[in-house]
């Protein structure tokens, strides 16, 4: 734990979950009928922000300085993962929501933890699955679930 990154990490964290909360109240409220509105997600994602960097910071506080250790950063995986985010985003409406989420969450717990395939497929499958119903069978919000080519 590096305490002073943490701690400056901690307050930009912050502001930006601010910012998202803000910038939230000026989205449209509902949008196809659907009853949970665009602003929802935008402002729950803030809302955490706000609240794990809160925690980050305590945490920062109460821990004592420790010996400084030099770490050797994992560029690889930080690319690889990166680089799937991206090709996540571009593809989502093509592919859908599901199998998107499911390739990314497997790609990036394979990139983490080689191995654990049958781990790795379950826990990206019932996420996957999980949010898609909670969000648009349970709170009937709109996204793109599967594609329209399969």
């Amino acid at each position: 734990m590096n305490r002073t990154f943490d701690r400056y990490a901690s307050i930009v964290f912050l502001l930006l979950g601010i910012g998202f909360m803000w910038q939230s109240a000026s989205i449209s409220a509902t949008s196809y009928g659907s009853t949970v509105g665009p602003n929802i997600f935008p402002f729950g994602l803030g809302l955490a922000l706000v609240l794990l960097s809160i925690r980050l910071f305590y945490e920062v506080l109460k821990t004592k300085p420790a010996e400084h250790k030099k770490t050797k950063l994992d560029y690889k995986s930080f690319f690889i993962i990166f680089i799937t985010a991206l090709l996540y985003a571009f593809f989502i409406e093509f592919i859908g929501y599901i199998i998107g989420t499911f390739v990314f969450l497997l790609v990036a717990f394979q990139t983490i933890e080689r191995g654990k395939w049958l781990k790795s497929i379950l826990i990206a499958g019932v996420f996957s699955v999980g949010v898609y119903v909670i969000f648009v069978v349970l709170l009937e919000g709109s996204i793109p679930g599967l594609p329209s080519w399969l």
